[in-house]
């Protein structure tokens, strides 16, 4: 029997390789985008923190080990059952006890413990070992959108709502009427302007979907919105009408709570994830590395539109944080509006938008 398990051990090590090596391909696959879930992906988001490397890294791991096991397993079971069946083996063992097999089925578990044991304690020493903040973000979760608190730079805050496919609709529609609107117009004040583009969009959009059923009317925005989203190059149902913005390799703090139910803060490629409860704040941190934007979204069941909880953190130069900050600190959102645009414009690869109706009117 140890002989024949002996020969077992260089194909089961051969085809845990493979698959781990498959595995791997799958992490290539979803290496081509960052940030947010990709078609095809098989693995973990990309990471841009070196929090999320070390979750990666245990992932890959634990995988191994997985992998290993089920199919030295699978082997050892095929081996029964093909040398072992009444017609091949008439007469069988009648060995009870074997101590170098009983000793090698205790050592080897408990070696396999301790090898995930290391990196998974060294993992959760980082994660919350808290260095020196250079920002503080407070986050609390609502019934069902996110607002985010920066006590250490004016106390200002940020209301992200998901951006829904009737609002690039909407912002369309707008790009559509401006010229008209504006060239109309016999009061050039632009809050006039303003109103009467938000009332010429209505209109046009009541026209267009007005006559359709609630069914109709979902899926006639669905499709209309696709190649919108397309060229906002932003995932549908993860986008947000306000993102959040960091500086790159600067430490971040997260203080995360709720005002109503339990919720949970999370970024994938960030490696954190804490959940917001009501009457208590919880913690997590991240030093970003990258810039570009990172989407995340609630990862707790709270209720009718948890699906509708997603959150976007742009992460930015330092001087771009400074001056978005700067400008919201001097309550000028609209100046802030604009240097975040610019920035994302070349970050995502797209042109400048010059900002739209408010659908809200």
């Amino acid at each position: 029997m140890s002989n024949r398990l002996q020969r077992t051990l260089p194909l089961a090590a051969l085809t845990s390789a493979l698959l781990a090596l498959a595995g791997g391909a799958g992490s290539a696959v979803a290496g081509g985008s960052t940030g947010h879930p990709v078609d095809m992906q098989m693995s973990l988001q990309p990471p841009v923190t070196e929090v999320m490397r070390s979750i990666h890294s245990f992932y890959d791991l634990t995988n191994i080990v997985i992998i290993a096991i089920a199919v030295f397993v699978l082997i050892l079971m095929i081996i029964v059952v093909w040398r072992f069946n009444e017609k091949s083996n008439p007469t069988p063992s009648s060995t009870t006890h074997h101590t170098m097999l009983e000793v090698a089925w205790t050592v080897i578990p408990i070696f396999i413990l301790v090898l995930l044991a290391i990196p998974s304690f060294k993992l959760l020493m980082l994660q919350y070992t808290y260095p020196k903040p250079d920002v503080t973000i407070k986050a609390t979760g609502n019934a069902w959108f996110w607002e985010h608190q920066y006590p250490d730079h004016g106390g200002f805050s940020i209301t992200s709502n998901y951006v829904k496919d009737e609002t690039l609709i909407r912002d369309k529609i707008a790009g559509e009427l401006r010229a008209g609107v504006e060239q109309a117009a016999t009061n050039k004040d632009p809050k006039e302007i303003q109103k009467a583009l938000n009332k010429a969009v209505s209109a046009e959009y009541t026209k267009r979907y007005g006559s359709l059923s609630p069914l109709e009317l979902s899926q006639k925005l669905y499709d209309d919105a696709q190649p919108l989203w397309f060229a906002k190059k932003q995932p549908r149902l993860l986008a947000v009408d306000n993102e959040i913005v960091v500086p790159v390799n600067k430490v971040v703090h997260m203080l995360v709570t709720s005002n109503d139910v339990i919720h949970n803060w999370t970024i994938p490629s960030f490696g954190s994830k804490v959940d917001a409860v009501p009457g208590r704040i919880t913690s997590t941190w991240f030093r970003p590395e990258v810039e570009g934007i990172y989407f995340g979204q609630c990862s707790e069941l709270c209720g009718l539109n948890h699906a509708f909880m997603p959150i976007a953190v742009r992460v930015v130069s330092e001087q771009v944080f400074a001056d978005w900050s700067g400008a919201l600190k001097a309550k000028d959102r609209e100046k802030a509006k604009a240097i975040l645009e610019k920035v994302a414009a070349v970050q995502d690869g797209r042109e400048v938008i010059t900002p739209v109706a408010d659908a809200s009117n």
